[in-house]
């Protein structure tokens, strides 16, 4: 036998393992398999990121359900790919020219997007051999990237569909403006963070002269733009206000009073100053309205011409100072107060956005988001967890329509011209050579891009080969599961229902499987300036991918944030190196073993492999129960206890004398060590697939890969209730008596005699007494079955093991009277204890003054004390 290394290295063992699963084409998914298909397609990473500890939950969750399927007798497709995140990319090409001294106004844009694309082939990649090293058992002879020439192909033909059934459109409208990233944005890519601002009382004269009106703003500096003055109808304070003009400070311009609904009596002063180019609620009060829409702050954030001097040509935030001041200096600030407020920011650079009236591509997105609310309802999608739901239902049904154009140049341009002669406006699948009104070639092509969730949205059928009829869309559309987490139901999710349902006829997916998000060990969010992150590519590196990738599955239960610190990553790099240390002892012990023998034989079995191949048995159910689930902390948890607790601290030890031949029937304790052992890697290969796999070829050499091999099956005739229940008292049995041991310092060696008292549970006394010389053996402990109270040691250390009271008996034992010496002064040192916490916890004075964690921790510490006083009399 070919011995193991004394410890697990996983350097030694990943890469190797990895190159020979591609080679294998193991990963590979079949068009043509008559096999069930199973397919997954991964939420695409952005081309410019790296792995984080997000994206290694996301995808490690994925590959267990993949490799799961695969070993299950599915078809297995797990599509890779990339995304081309149009901002983001765009920032990053930026940077890095102007780093070089170039500009990209003055590079152009066809010379720009060859740079953008030079960056891609060179840099664009990472990520994906970072998933390689996670284990990300994809097909990557199909990765795609959203840019790729099908995949635009798929977005054209969406968006000319779309526009000729006049569910897309252009006009004018407030958007989410970016003045840093000049673009717009959509409402889900607006973060909202609360801010400490000001609330500004404004007088507004009234034109007839008298008292005017006050009104309430958090940015003065639009007021420049105020076209109107909106009061509720019902108000009456204001009625008699209800069509006069008031002379707008600071302008010479006279504006309406108007009543309007919408207006929050309660907010401020109860008048609303509407300002329609630069509020979308202003916005649609002034469409109600029919007021004029006048523009103040251009696209760089700076005032424009509108704003009037002296504001014109200076930055927002400084105009909004002198606005303040120069209405102190003509007497119209009525007062300044503090306000805290929640401030939009861009996604991408955090810059506050500021609501913009611009000409934008829409999606009207109401009439698809109709039967992609109905495929939830009806359960042709499900949540998982199924609370999430809730919050995609909230969204779709109060949905706004979908601002999809860019103001960049990295992305899928939208396939619109405009005739400069007739101004025809065309959107083709094809680029047209002349104009399809009037003829003339003179034609101008949208500068616009795509919003990269467009095409992300189309996602799981465009990277099938969607709009062809393609063999891999009759086999893997509709998708099985998406794993993702609950910040992209609304970007991403909902999208592709809607995309879905729309072009490929059928849902993207049947289950959606929402994860937890990562978190640090106090349970706060990861983020770099609190310097709380975890890397996952430096996790790896220092304890391998499968410490890494068990840590996260264990700790990934439904509807939990997961609370990570890297001493969890190291206790479950320890259950790798049991295993790997189980492994060895097996082998060790398996010279002349014949491994072309499969499975074991009933009839020459012990009671040890009777127990390990039923606890096997069930151990299988609750893991595929689990994963079938979706709830993977169980069957890690499973897997866990199960070889950890029960293959190795027990059932190893119970079968040393017969594979050291001591005793009888070493080949059934051979075998069955075998099986169980194949069984505990094929178990845990979808979560910790690199070592299984090591010790798979040491285990079961039989040419093939443990990634191909098969999931155990349950197999119902192994599963002996009975004999667990035997066990389970041998067990509990003998670990009271080890533990009294290691309570009085009693060496193993030392032979004790104890009771077995079991009162009124007589099948459990014949089990006790049926058993017996099993837990002598285990415990170096002569045991006596009693149900006679007076049976029990005069002089004895108790311990209780389910209904069996276990009595050891300590005379003549020269440890015990020594111990006797330790526990007395041990007792009177807790006594002490117990009266101080007791007097201190009595004070309600400092019960109430004290901070309740500290009072929280003397509780704590008071029944500690007490559990061990208690222990240490019963012993004496």
């Amino acid at each position: 036998m070919e011995e193991l290394a004394s410890q697990y290295e996983p350097k030694n063992v990943e890469e190797r393992w990895y190159r020979e699963w591609i080679n294998s084409g193991v990963f590979k998914g079949d068009d043509t398999s008559s096999k069930p298909a199973f397919s997954i397609v991964i939420p695409p990473p952005n081309v410019t990121g790296a792995l984080h500890i997000g994206h290694a939950l996301n995808n490690t969750l994925q590959d267990i359900l993949c490799r799961y399927k695969r070993m299950d007798g599915y078809n297995v497709l797990w599509m890779p790919g990339t995304d081309h995140a149009g901002i983001a990319t765009q920032n990053v090409v930026e940077k890095k020219l102007a780093a070089e001294g170039i500009n990209r106004q003055a590079l152009g844009r066809e010379k720009f997007i060859e740079k953008v694309w030079e960056w891609k082939e060179r840099s664009g990649g990472t990520i994906i051999g970072q998933l390689k090293r996670l284990g990300a058992s994809c097909d990557w002879d199909r990765e795609r990237f959203t840019m790729d020439e099908g995949l635009s192909r798929a977005v054209r033909e969406v968006f000319v569909s779309l526009y000729e059934e006049g569910l897309i459109y252009r006009g004018e409208y407030m958007i989410n403006w970016c003045p840093r990233c000049h673009t717009a944005l959509s409402d889900l890519e607006v973060e909202y963070h609360e801010r400490d601002g000001h609330l500004w009382s404004v007088l507004y004269p009234i034109e007839e002269g008298g008292e005017g009106l006050v009104i309430a703003t958090t940015r003065p500096e639009t007021m420049l733009g105020d076209t109107a003055v909106a009061v509720h109808p019902e108000d009456e304070r204001y009625k008699k206000f209800i069509g006069k003009h008031l002379v707008l400070p600071l302008t010479s311009r006279k504006i309406p009073v108007i009543a309007d609904e919408y207006v929050d009596r309660a907010f401020g002063t109860g008048a609303l100053k509407v300002t329609p180019a630069h509020d979308p609620n202003d916005f649609t009060i002034g469409n109600r309205h029919g007021l004029q829409r006048l523009k103040v702050i251009a696209d760089d954030g700076t005032m424009s011409a509108g704003a009037g001097e002296p504001f014109a040509g200076h930055d927002r935030f400084k105009a909004r100072k002198m606005v303040v001041e120069a209405l102190a200096e003509k007497g119209l600030l009525v007062k300044e107060e503090h306000h805290r407020h929640a401030v939009g920011h861009c996604y991408r650079c955090q810059t506050v956005i500021e609501p913009n009236l611009s000409k934008q591509w829409f999606v009207k997105i109401a009439p698809l988001a109709e039967p992609a609310i109905k495929a939830v309802e009806d359960g042709r999608i499900q949540f998982v967890p199924k609370h999430w739901e809730n919050l995609y239902f909230d969204w779709m049904r109060n949905i706004r329509d979908w601002c999809i154009s860019r103001q960049i140049w990295w992305g899928h341009r939208i396939p619109a011209w405009t005739c400069a002669d007739c101004g025809e406006v065309m959107v083709l699948r094809e680029d047209p050579e002349k104009c399809a009104l009037c003829g003339s070639v003179n034609l101008n092509r949208e500068t616009d891009v795509l919003d990269t969730w467009f095409s992300s949205a189309l996602w799981p059928f465009s990277t099938m080969g969607w709009p062809g009829k393609t063999k891999t869309l009759e086999t893997f559309y509709p998708t099985s599961t998406l794993v993702t987490s609950f910040d992209i139901i609304f970007f991403w999710v909902a999208r592709m229902i809607m995309m879905g349902l729309k072009f490929a006829g059928d849902v993207p997916f049947r289950h959606v499987y929402i994860h937890a998000l990562v978190r640090d060990a106090e349970g706060q969010k990861m983020s770099k300036s609190k310097g709380n992150t975890i890397d996952p590519l430096d996790v790896m590196g220092k304890y391998g991918s499968d410490a890494m990738r068990m840590t996260l599955t264990a700790l990934a239960a439904q509807g939990r944030d997961i609370k990570l610190s890297e001493e969890r990553i190291e206790g479950y790099r320890n259950f790798a190196n049991k295993l790997w240390n189980a492994s060895r002892f097996a082998l060790m012990n398996l010279a002349g073993f014949d491994f072309s023998k499969t499975g074991v034989d009933r009839g020459d079995l012990a009671l040890a492999d009777r127990w390990i191949l039923s606890r096997l048995q069930n151990t299988v159910k609750e893991v595929r129960h689990a994963l079938d689930e979706y709830r993977f902390n169980e069957a890690a948890s499973a897997i866990y206890q199960f070889t950890w607790r029960e293959f190795c601290d027990w059932y190893l030890e119970l079968i040393k004398p017969r594979l050291y031949g001591h005793e009888e029937g070493g080949d059934a304790a051979r075998n069955t060590m075998v099986f169980t052992l194949d069984n505990i890697l094929r178990l845990l290969n979808p979560i910790m697939p690199f070592i299984t796999e090591e010790l798979w070829q040491k285990i079961k050499p039989s040419g093939d890969l443990l990634a191909r091999a098969a999931f155990p099956a349950v197999d119902d005739k192994w599963i002996a209730p009975a004999i667990e229940k035997d066990m389970a008292v041998v067990m509990e049995t003998t670990v009271v008596i080890r533990n009294i041991r290691h309570e009085l310092g009693i060496k193993p060696s030392t032979r004790l005699s104890a009771v077995a008292l079991v009162k009124d549970h007589e099948e459990v006394l014949e089990t006790v007494a049926r058993q017996a010389p099993f837990i002598a053996k285990l415990s170096n402990t002569d045991i006596t079955p009693s149900a006679d109270p007076a049976s029990r040691p005069k002089s004895s250390a108790v311990g209780v093991a389910g209904d069996v009271e276990v009595f050891v008996n300590l005379e003549g034992l020269p440890e015990a009277a020594e111990w006797k010496a330790k526990a007395l002064k041990e007792l009177a040192r807790l006594e002490k204890e117990i009266g101080i916490f007791e007097k201190k916890l009595s004070n309600e004075k400092y019960v109430a003054n004290a901070p309740a964690e500290v009072v929280e921790k003397d509780r704590e510490k008071l029944e500690g004390y007490i559990a061990r006083a208690a222990k240490l009399r019963g012993y004496l």
